[in-house]
């Protein structure tokens, strides 16, 4: 279910981490910009740049499955709630070109205990281009915990000494 507080449909969902490859502002990463959407869904955009690129003027797939991927994570805004990729299926469906806008659309199907299952789907060119990638896929929710006792910890301090970062992670702790 979307949270009451979530954000309204249309509405840019932000960088969760400001070190994110997927949507924070890193040079080689994705500069993902992510929106909320109706119900539980979010869109977003992820133009392929020369970086991307696997096979000559080509995306590469780990480029593909990393914006799949962190567009699938996005839902977490939606519902209030931290979460981590559990299981990430992805279908390369045609070839996506470097300089192309993959318009991307994730959506939350079922929730059963801490266990999140979504989808996603990467349009060519327009929302209603043709499919290019889908995925599958399973996410666990955490506590920011999790974060604090797996990651580096000159990571960890500088994310827990930035305020925009604490309140973030505030945010979305649902059982504090």
């Amino acid at each position: 279910m979307r949270h009451p507080d979530a954000p309204a449909p249309g509405k840019p969902l932000g960088v969760h981490y400001d070190q994110c490859f997927g949507c924070g502002d890193q040079p080689g990463g994705l500069g993902l910009i992510a929106r909320a959407g109706e119900g539980v869904s979010v869109t977003a955009e992820f133009t392929v740049r020369s970086g991307h690129q696997g096979a000559p003027g080509l995306a590469h797939g780990g480029a593909l499955a990393a914006a799949l991927d962190e567009t699938l994570g996005a839902l977490n805004w939606l519902q209030r709630a931290i979460t981590v990729t559990g299981r990430l299926e992805t279908d390369f469906v045609r070839p996506v070109p470097v300089g192309t806008e993959l318009h991307l659309e994730a959506r939350v199907t079922a929730v059963h205990g801490r266990k999140v299952y979504c989808s996603a789907t990467g349009r060519l060119g327009a929302p209603d281009g043709p499919v290019a990638v889908r995925a599958q896929a399973l996410f666990i929710e955490v506590r920011v915990e999790h974060f604090i006792e797996n990651g580096r910890a000159e990571e960890i301090d500088a994310a827990l000494a930035d305020p925009d970062q604490v309140k973030v992670a505030r945010a979305f702790e649902v059982n504090p």
